[in-house]
């Protein structure tokens, strides 16, 4: 069969790799896609939120499934603009993505089903949410309310940093909008998860985990991106604990939307603090993660095409989903100022061919000229398969040491945690 991915970035560089894979599927196109997907699918010039013309190439091409990365075309209609004209598409519908939209509707569904999570209060109101921060004073965590490219979250240790915050999202609306709202949390202390999970309606199939890095610089210092690399598995969070999560959190929310009228179809992305009381949602998405994606589906041993299309066609019950035992490492390698203000066009050197052990994602890339030059604020995800994460670990930075273009920064602590936590095991 024909696949269209909707997305240009590194997720979606994922998502096209392991399609092709795939024995049923003849041929991937990628809307709009970047350089590094044009190497394993034909790549279609349609903007993401272009529903029209990305309907129209589906009719043209006969494709039989499409797949949406991003989640502004989810928040914006797609899959009910897609099933409308009669095609078959992968992802929740408008109502069902306002989990990921709206964080002041996640968190009231949370609270109303009883799944766990901090302590909230949401404002419209600037001045009312400033005497409320100075009421309950730091740490304190402030987030704007709709999409803001994963870099609307702020974790603040001192009042000064949740003052500045409130100002930026909601006088100074860096977030074009998306800040009008914001969400003022409790801080949970303990360490994160990601927990990614096929749905449909109320059958769930968990993921393997994963840890996201979103700080920009080594030790979780600096601001917030949209994610600087990630491993899976996550070896010091027990089974048990994954349990939970799934018991006490996914299925419960899966459930919930259902009763709400709202019922999922596609991705939940579950982003989770492990505290000493158990996991508790931080947040919500209505998608596979960036760079979550590439750690997690080349450790997918089961054909991802036969999910997306049981799923689709409402019979994920049916489906058998199997897991390999490696791990994986991502390293996402950045411009120079991201996650600010960054140039782009420098020529990216020392690009290796991707073999059955590492695989460069391209995130933000273009072709220019015959050359691969940056395209945006994440620029590569550098993933390396190994036996066990000192392994995968080392590949993936070996790799990224022979890659260079000018400015490039990147993390060099990716999955250390889980390496000094299994070394303290042994002890």
């Amino acid at each position: 069969m024909k696949v269209l991915v909707v997305g240009g970035g590194g997720r979606e560089h994922a998502l096209v790799w392991k399609l092709a894979q795939s024995p049923k599927v003849s041929r991937v196109y990628c809307a709009p896609g970047n350089a590094g997907i044009a190497q394993v699918a034909e790549c279609v010039p349609i903007g993401v939120n272009d529903f029209a013309a990305l309907a129209e190439f589906a009719k043209k091409e006969s494709i039989e499934l499409t797949v949406v990365g991003p989640e502004d075309p989810l928040l914006g209609g797609i899959v009910d603009y897609f099933e409308e004209q009669g095609l078959k598409i992968f992802g929740p519908k408008k109502e069902a993505a306002l989990i990921e939209g709206s964080k002041a509707f996640a968190k009231e569904l949370m609270k109303k089903y009883n799944i766990p999570t901090g302590a909230y209060c949401a404002f419209t109101d600037y001045e009312a949410a400033l005497a409320y921060v100075r009421e309950q004073g730091a740490p304190i965590v402030i987030k704007a309310d709709g999409l803001a490219a994963g870099k609307g979250v702020t974790v603040a240790f001192t009042l000064e940093e949740a003052e500045e915050a409130l100002r930026t999202m909601m006088v100074d609306d860096v977030f074009s909008g998306a800040g009008a709202r914001v969400v003022i949390e409790e801080y949970l202390a303990g360490e994160e998860m990601t927990l990614l999970s096929f749905v449909d309606g109320e059958t769930v199939i968990p993921m393997v985990p994963s840890q996201d890095h979103k700080p920009v610089f080594n030790d979780d210092r600096g601001p917030n991106t949209g994610g600087m690399g990630t491993y899976s598995p996550v070896p010091h969070m027990d089974e048990l604990v994954v349990r939970r999560a799934i018991d006490e959190i996914v299925i419960p929310t899966a459930k919930a939307m259902v009763a709400e009228g709202r019922p999922f179809r596609g991705i939940l992305y579950a982003g989770l603090m492990i505290t000493d009381k158990g996991p508790k949602v931080i947040e919500f998405n209505a998608r596979f993660g960036d760079p979550e994606t590439q750690v997690v589906l080349p450790r997918l041993a089961s054909d991802l095409a036969d999910i997306f299309v049981a799923t689709v066609n409402g019979r994920l019950d049916e489906c058998r989903v199997e897991w390999k035992k490696d791990a994986t490492v991502c390293v996402i390698m950045a411009s120079e100022g991201y996650p600010g203000s960054y140039l782009k066009g420098r020529e990216i050197t020392g690009l290796p061919e991707n073999t059955d052990d590492v695989i460069v994602f391209h995130a933000g890339t273009a072709e220019k000229d015959g050359r691969i030059v940056t395209s945006g604020g994440r620029v590569l995800g550098v993933t390396a398969i190994g036996e066990d994460l000192s392994e995968a670990q080392r590949k993936a930075y070996e790799t990224v040491k022979r890659i260079s273009f000018v400015g490039a920064h990147y993390r060099t602590d990716i999955g250390a945690k889980a390496l000094r936590r299994a070394e303290e095991k042994t002890k």
